[in-house]
């Protein structure tokens, strides 16, 4: 029996697939002076997906304004967070009232 299901249709197929997972290119988002994001497509040994994002974010030259960026960004990315995981919900059916 193979170690190693059989590649999916998004994955890379080469050494980044590794202990039985796939993971897909990269896919890259450049903002050039303001930041860098970074994300890959991953299925886990027991089938689940996710996707793994780096991102990288030019922060402010005095503290005080590097540390509202950090705020911001931690409120942004909950809510992102968040979106992305109720998307992948079943709606909840609608039931019609007379």
């Amino acid at each position: 029996m193979s170690r190693h299901p059989a590649h999916t249709d998004w994955c890379a197929a080469d050494h980044r697939c590794n202990l039985g997972e796939h993971r897909s290119s990269t896919i890259l988002v450049d903002l050039p002076g303001h930041g860098r994001a970074v994300l890959t497509r991953v299925r886990t040994t027991t089938g689940r997906e996710h996707a793994e994002i780096r991102v990288r974010v030019a922060l402010a030259a005095t503290e005080p304004a590097a540390r509202r960026q950090l705020t911001r960004l931690l409120t942004d990315l909950r809510q992102v967070v968040t979106r992305a995981a109720l998307a992948g919900r079943p709606r909840p059916s609608r039931r019609r009232t007379a």
